[in-house]
């Protein structure tokens, strides 16, 4: 019984575990919300990284490609609506128009 028991643990803590080794993406929709929202004006999202730092709290990386003159606190400033959104990088590489 106790063998069954700690099998069940161990399968839950591998799966868990092994989606954080391989670097799943933890949220789809938000990734894609990210998207949306920064190309909605123009810009390309070159790279969107997520990962989970505790429940209902993300981290993030954008990598953002514009023309425009906009640094990183515009896009930082764009993405605070997302209270599930802890900590956030944003990279920005200008491109000429």
């Amino acid at each position: 019984m106790a063998s069954c028991v700690i099998a069940s643990w161990s399968y839950g803590l591998i799966r868990d575990t092994g989606a954080i080794l391989l670097d799943v993406n933890p949220d789809n929709r938000m990734a894609e919300t990210l998207r949306r929202l920064i190309e909605g004006e123009g810009d390309q999202v070159a790279d969107v990284h997520l990962w989970r730092l505790g429940p209902g709290h993300l981290g993030a990386i954008v990598s953002v490609i514009t023309a425009q003159e906009h640094g990183p606190d515009y896009y930082r400033s764009r993405l605070a609506r997302f209270a599930s959104l802890s900590h956030v990088t944003i990279e920005v590489e200008r491109t000429t128009p």
